[in-house]
């Protein structure tokens, strides 16, 4: 762990005692956590106090943990290899191994918002972590006043997890067409979608439809038969 990385943590212990959550170090980088009603005040000590500077605001991710660490695919720990991954389809958007995977759910609110931060002038990184404290109706402060660069990423994590930001000047969808029906990037979003577009030479018109695509899963890999993979003894 690099000394300068020890010392921002320190630093923001101390400098934001009362105002975050927790401080995090790990992988060699920074995460502190804040609650939303703090989100503003801390963000402009971050940008303005000389002993962070942190200028410029590299991107803002949303992050919906509906079902972190309890899916089909696991989420704490990952394989390198990725061999014998074939699954059977449960229904339209999620799948299973030989057992279904236990009934739980995530612990704790299901969105939030990360913002990755970069200061110049000290050559230093830093991740802020904010969960929406109301899951039907996830909401967070706009930091627009702050960076003006937000602008565009929080429309993108408006636009792909339904997360709101109070004060956003022109909140709305950047990546999908104003017509399209939910957030893509839900945990609960059907992998095929809820309708499909085309172009409809009768009427003129690009028109919408219900989706036509057959829902399936995919099998990422899977070792096939052949002279490397066979038993030598059975052979024998």
């Amino acid at each position: 762990m690099s000394q300068s990385v020890e010392t921002l943590a320190e630093q923001l212990r101390t400098h934001l005692a009362g105002r975050v959550r927790s401080v995090a170090v790990a992988v060699g980088e920074v995460t502190i956590e804040v609650a939303p009603s703090q989100l503003l005040e801390v963000a402009t000590i971050l940008r303005d106090d000389q002993v962070f500077r942190f200028e410029i605001l590299v991107d803002v991710c949303g992050m919906d943990y509906l079902e972190y660490g309890a899916a089909e695919w696991a989420t704490e720990e990952a394989s390198a290899t990725g061999f014998s991954r074939g699954v059977e389809k449960t229904n339209f958007s999620r799948f299973t191994f030989d057992e279904p995977p236990p009934a739980r759910r995530h612990e704790g609110p299901r969105f939030a918002a990360v913002y990755h931060l970069l200061s110049v002038s000290l050559n230093q990184r830093l991740r802020i972590r904010c969960r929406c404290e109301d899951d039907a109706f996830p909401v967070l402060p706009s930091v627009t006043g702050i960076w003006s660069s937000a602008g565009w990423y929080e429309r993108e994590a408006f636009d792909l997890f339904g997360i709101m930001f109070e004060g956003h000047p022109d909140l709305r969808r950047i990546l999908t067409d104003y017509g399209f029906i939910g957030h893509p990037f839900r945990k609960d979003f059907p992998l095929v979608g809820h309708v499909e577009v085309r172009y409809d030479p009768e009427q003129g018109r690009v028109v919408y439809q219900p989706v036509s695509i057959e829902p399936r899963v995919l099998v990422p890999r899977v070792i096939r038969e052949d002279h490397r993979y066979l038993d030598r003894t059975h052979e024998d």
